[in-house]
């Protein structure tokens, strides 16, 4: 419904109309504002905060779910850089993206840290809480806000930052930041196309799981000795094996990767493991070691060798969850389940 406007403000209206008619010579101009303005902050939620940004002139992201983010945003021109630990090599030389980490300059090979920041004369960074971001490090959005560098924190990583903690599943919170990063940097319509891509490819995986399937048990072995590192409910991979038809054998861990001990792995007899693949150490060594683990040859998973290997580029934060879906939910078939 049309709303009435009040007479005094359709007087003042009127009378700020012929003021500027009148003063034509006097060498004013009086223009509307644009609402496509890139000049504009572009204002949107992150970390349940609302945020306004202006459009990145010499934007930084860090790791491959940084890079890759806005990579698959046609973005790469628009960046100073990208700073990754060389354990994520592997994932570059396989990633879609590769041509573009090419031609990006790369500012360093391992942690993000202020001064590299400082060096690069960056304005934006993009980058996870104790994923880049980090207190003990002095590295926060709050430290370079100080500088003049704005940050935009993973949503994936926002349950553990600040006081307001948010809450969002691992797949949404990856829709949620191509969408924030499209409108920060003016391409809304590149990043709107691309969810919906990457939500249709998700439900195609979901659609292929059998009717009436019992969830595999899968466990994702990342690294560890002593005490294995794994994926949390907070983590990728937790959406990624749900879609693929599995359950995360710690899907109910309030945690993003963590440490646990061997003991709840053994205990929760899983059916597949997921073996992430990086530089430092080969999967093979890696099954390797898991069929020598006690108590954990009698689990299907490896008296079976059920063992699944996938990129760290796949299973972090990032467009290649897709892909990782796919990936597994064929294993995961492959194997009549």
């Amino acid at each position: 419904m049309m709303r009435s406007v009040p007479f005094r403000a359709t007087v003042a209206t009127l009378a700020f109309a012929l003021l500027a008619l009148g003063c034509g010579a006097c060498g004013a101009t009086v223009e509307e504002p644009s609402a496509a303005d890139p000049a504009a902050p572009a204002t949107v939620t992150n970390c349940g905060a609302q945020v306004g940004y202006p459009l990145p002139q010499r934007a930084v992201a860090y790791d491959v779910s940084g890079a890759d983010k806005l990579f698959a945003l046609g973005l790469a021109d628009r960046l100073r850089g990208y700073v990754m630990n060389k354990l994520g090599d592997p994932s570059i030389d396989s990633s879609p993206y590769k041509a573009d980490y090419q031609k990006v300059a790369r500012l360093g090979s391992s942690k993000i840290t202020r001064e590299i920041l400082v060096e690069a004369k960056a304005d934006w960074v993009l980058a996870g809480w104790n994923s880049g971001f980090s207190e003990e490090r002095g590295i926060t959005p709050q430290l370079l806000d100080q500088v003049g560098i704005r940050s935009y924190l993973h949503s994936e990583t926002c349950w553990g930052y600040g006081d307001k903690k948010t809450d969002i599943a691992p797949l949404e919170a990856l829709y949620a930041d191509l969408l924030n990063l499209g409108k920060i940097f003016r391409v809304e319509p590149k990043a709107e196309q691309l969810v919906g891509e990457l939500r249709d490819r998700i439900a195609k995986v979901r659609a292929s799981v059998p009717a009436g399937a019992v969830p595999a048990k899968v466990f994702v072995y990342d690294s560890g000795v002593d005490q294995p590192f794994t994926a949390g409910r907070h983590a990728a991979p937790n959406d990624v094996i749900t879609a693929a038809g599995g359950r995360n054998v710690f899907g109910e861990l309030e945690k993003g990767w963590a440490a646990v001990g061997w003991e709840p792995v053994v205990q929760a007899e899983p059916e597949a493991i997921v073996v992430v693949d990086y530089a430092d150490q080969p999967a093979a060594q890696k099954i390797e070691y898991l069929k020598s683990v006690p108590g954990l040859q009698n689990a299907p998973a490896v008296r079976e060798n059920r063992f699944h290997v996938m990129s760290y580029g796949d299973l972090v934060s990032g467009p290649r969850n897709a892909q990782a879906a796919e990936n597994l939910a064929g294993y995961l078939r492959s194997i009549g389940r």
